[in-house]
């Protein structure tokens, strides 16, 4: 179950982390995947990489929309709440 709570923790991580590097993008290992259930098959987090050549078992993190990106059902989609708070 995907909350906002969850997304905004791993937004601000990449931000923290884009911050620190300052590098064009980022590839990290996911910190998240023995916190957060959602995000344990997902093994790296890239951080501003085009969807177009990011690997499918990755979050993308698009810094100028400040959205999460997902490879599901044959197609990448923005990463939504699903759960109210």
């Amino acid at each position: 179950m995907v909350s906002q709570k969850d997304i905004n923790m791993i937004i601000d991580w990449c931000e923290r982390i884009k911050k620190e590097r300052g590098k064009v993008y980022i590839i990290e290992r996911n910190p998240f995947k023995d916190k957060i259930k959602w995000t344990m098959n997902k093994i790296f987090i890239e951080i501003d990489r085009p969807i177009e050549v990011a690997n499918k078992t990755s979050l993308v993190y698009d810094s100028t929309t400040k959205q999460l990106w997902h490879y599901i059902g044959g197609s990448w989609r923005r990463v939504v709440p699903d759960v109210k708070e």
